[in-house]
């Protein structure tokens, strides 16, 4: 939806997981990947890992904080999309920025804005109406933003959602697979707390405080600590070292996670807690189409990462900053490619360059062999991380 999720790469992801489960439970086949951990079974294991909740608020320093020694970094990192993919919905530039979204489906109009400053919905079937105040946005809105609200007690999720391609709203994706029956049906679905839970630790940094969901605590998007763990104790060690030592605190301990520093299938996988995992794509039953969005269980299909699953010029990080926005032009990548394939006609592969040399040519690699797919529910096309030689009339793998 906030793609680069990124609208909501992240959102969409456990849209369909929770709909693929439903479906089937997939039995594990042969894979380079096959020995990878699913991310239930990171979140297992001691130290940090993403979605893992803190046991108290206080843990947390906030990612002001990380100024003072990161400056430049940190202030980076909040102008990317991952620090925007969830926001309070009255301060959605979407809605702000729209006076009015209207969207016919079948008998039910939906229209979408701010009315008297509150960020509200509404459906009618032409006889009656009904209105709520939304209160949650997933996603930027550059490719699409989705909207929860409460009542007694329960999250729903809006039937529409805003997708930046259109401008306008559409049906939310994978939502369109049976009738809807009434007016209130027509209007959102209920959410479980487990599928909260998980959206918005993908979302959001410290929704989760000793396992109980604690959304008044939520520090809306991907700030420092979701990736690097909870800093307060971190900050501490460090202000007074720097007391003690003076500037620079040259010989404190260093208490914050560094995923600069796993190996590269675990960083994969750090990644793919949120965007998707070989294990956990395969356990949910999604393949083809449905995959796409699932860039690591994509980038593990390659034939390159078969391999070369222990070199980290093929890790999400090797051609992504995390602390930066994603670059959308394709000769950036080219230089990642050469990294790893021969750039020299007749020049044989070797450890240090396993790949082949491309005779079809030496720029924006990534056009032919990483093609955007198309996703029609999603109103957008998506790069495919399945690295490949692409033939005309060859079906997508899956």
């Amino acid at each position: 939806m906030a793609v680069k999720v990124r609208f909501c790469r992240l959102l969409f992801f456990v849209r369909a997981v929770t709909w693929a489960t439903l479906l089937t439970v997939a039995v594990f086949v042969a894979s380079p990947a096959q020995a990878q951990k699913s991310t239930a079974e990171h979140l297992e294991e001691p130290g940090w890992w993403p979605r893992k909740a803190s046991q108290s608020a206080e843990e947390y320093a906030g990612t002001r904080a990380c100024w003072s020694c990161h400056k430049e970094i940190t202030a980076e990192q909040e102008n990317t999309p991952m620090a925007r993919t969830l926001l309070r919905a009255e301060d959605s530039g979407v809605l702000r920025s729209h006076r009015q979204l209207k969207f016919q489906s079948g008998n039910f109009l939906y229209r979408m804005g701010i009315k008297g400053g509150k960020p509200e919905l509404s459906v009618t079937d032409g006889r009656d109406t009904i209105t709520a105040l939304l209160q949650w946005a997933f996603g930027t809105g550059e490719v699409g933003q989705s909207y929860l609200f409460q009542r007694k007690g329960i999250y729903f999720e809006s039937r529409v959602s805003y997708f930046g391609s259109l401008e306008n709203l559409s049906v939310t994706p994978l939502k369109v697979f049976r009738p809807l029956y009434d007016l209130k049906d027509a209007m959102a679905r209920p959410v479980q707390m487990d599928e909260i839970k998980r959206c918005f630790s993908c979302h959001s940094t410290g929704s989760a405080i000793g396992g109980r969901f604690e959304p008044d605590k939520v520090a809306t998007g991907i700030g420092c600590e979701a990736c690097h763990g909870p800093g307060g104790e971190h900050v501490n060690v460090m202000q007074a070292s720097v007391i003690q030592e003076g500037a620079g605190g040259e010989h404190a301990p260093v208490v914050i996670f560094n995923p600069g520093k796993l190996r590269p299938a675990d960083s994969v996988d750090f990644c793919g807690a949120c965007h998707g995992t070989w294990p956990d794509t395969v356990r949910a039953g999604l393949n083809g189409l449905f995959s796409i969005r699932q860039q690591p269980y994509r980038l593990q299909n390659s034939k390159c990462w078969g391999k070369s699953q222990g070199d980290a010029r093929i890790t999400c990080v090797a051609c992504h900053d995390p602390h930066g926005a994603l670059v959308q032009e394709p000769s950036f990548y080219d230089a990642k490619c050469l990294n790893c394939h021969v750039a020299t006609p007749g020049v044989k592969p070797a450890g240090d360059h396993p790949g082949a040399w491309c005779p079809v040519g030496m720029r924006d690699c990534v056009s032919c062999h990483m093609p955007k797919i198309e996703i029609p529910v999603m109103h957008r096309a998506f790069a495919d991380h399945q690295i490949r030689i692409v033939r005309p009339g060859q079906p997508l793998p899956n």
